[in-house]
């Protein structure tokens, strides 16, 4: 037997126990459509969701552990049985990337940075055959020959 804030930390979906027993009080995690408190025993078998906007993520409890874990030892231990109508949710929202980023919230990141640039960026602005300086030196009769005026 294991508390599910215990476990929710060991299989890598909480960063801190702390975490995972605070979304239990919040009612972000639930077993059969029943909000749980952070101490409630999980069993082999059971599908634990955990809300985390904008996915309600599902979970199937293959094993029991109460000592965190590599990343490459969580699947002995969980299955994501997620439906994917709602991982591609998730995807979609991932590949928006700055682009619905709301006013104010944080800078842009270097690569935010370079994508806008790169936006802003004329194509055509390393195609003249001349500098600007070369057109100081232009003297009006040379204006009318480049404008096509004789």
């Amino acid at each position: 037997m294991s508390r599910i804030d215990k476990w929710l930390w060991a299989v890598r979906i909480f960063k801190t126990r702390t975490i995972a027993s605070d979304a239990c009080k919040l009612g972000r995690v639930t077993i059969g459509g029943q909000k749980v408190k952070a101490s409630r025993t999980i069993k082999v078998g059971e599908v634990i969701e955990v809300r985390k906007p904008p996915v309600t993520y599902s979970f199937k409890v293959l094993a029991l552990t109460e000592n965190r874990m590599g990343a490459k030892l969580v699947p002995g231990f969980m299955e994501n049985v997620t439906p994917k109508d709602l991982l591609e949710i998730l995807e979609l929202n991932r590949m928006n990337g700055f682009i619905d980023r709301a006013k104010g919230l944080g800078r842009p990141t270097k690569k935010d940075r370079r994508d806008i640039d790169e936006f802003n960026t004329p194509e055509y602005i390393d195609e003249f055959d001349f500098s600007l300086d070369d057109l100081e030196e232009l003297d009006a009769d040379d204006w009318k020959e480049i404008m096509g005026k004789e």
